[in-house]
């Protein structure tokens, strides 16, 4: 499995980082030295520091404890309306929305707080709608070898909301089924109708 872990010999000190935020600054017309922008820099860099956490985790590890006692659990597992946060690789902006992400076990069954978890570790890095909905379903797959895996992702980008189109209230929304839900349609309706069924916002795929 390809671990996506990023090289970190040439990555820029912090204080680099400060500065680069300084240079944005004075290109955007301001003052980083004045009273009220003195210590956004920092700030800027102490908040990618968390928004782009996920290039220090590795996805394989955070599904690799599995609980033998549900080894024989074969329906479906599906944790819906998880929130995404995420920042479009084009314009460094932020995604926003939510994940609905399951899988059919197949002798292995991992605790629901690590899907959430692998969520937040592709989301936490620069990325486009389509790529991260891959991610997060291919690495399911691989990781744990189930009879099948769907990911459906329905988020704003802010990127086309709040500048170029500026159309706000558009949200975009992606699918990766692998597996008996790519296969087996009913398997696949099943899916798409649970997490339809309790949608307050009416989410339609």
């Amino acid at each position: 499995m390809r671990k996506d872990k990023k090289n970190n010999s040439d990555k820029p000190s912090r204080e680099e980082a400060i500065e680069a935020v300084r240079t944005l600054i004075r290109w955007a017309g301001d003052d980083p030295m004045r009273e009220g922008l003195i210590d956004t820099p920092k700030r800027v860099v102490k908040s990618y520091s968390e928004f782009f956490c996920g290039y220090d985790q590795d996805p394989e590890a955070v599904l690799s404890a599995t609980f033998s006692e549900t080894q024989n659990y074969d329906e479906m597992v599906i944790l819906k309306n998880m929130r995404l946060e995420t920042h479009c690789e084009h314009h460094m902006v932020p995604i926003i929305g939510k994940a609905h992400v399951g899988y059919l076990p197949s002798g292995k069954v991992v605790g629901l707080s690590k899907i959430a978890r692998l969520v937040d570790v592709y989301s936490k890095r620069l990325q486009i709608q389509e790529k991260l909905t891959s991610q997060i379903a291919d690495t399911l797959e691989e990781i744990l070898k189930p009879k099948g895996v769907a990911v459906v992702i329905e988020a704003q980008h802010q990127c086309m909301t709040t500048r170029g189109v500026h159309k706000p209230g558009t949200s975009a929304i992606t699918s990766r089924m692998l597996g008996s839900f790519r296969t087996d349609s009913n398997t696949r309706r099943e899916f798409l109708s649970i997490i339809q069924r309790t949608d307050s916002d009416g989410l339609m795929v």
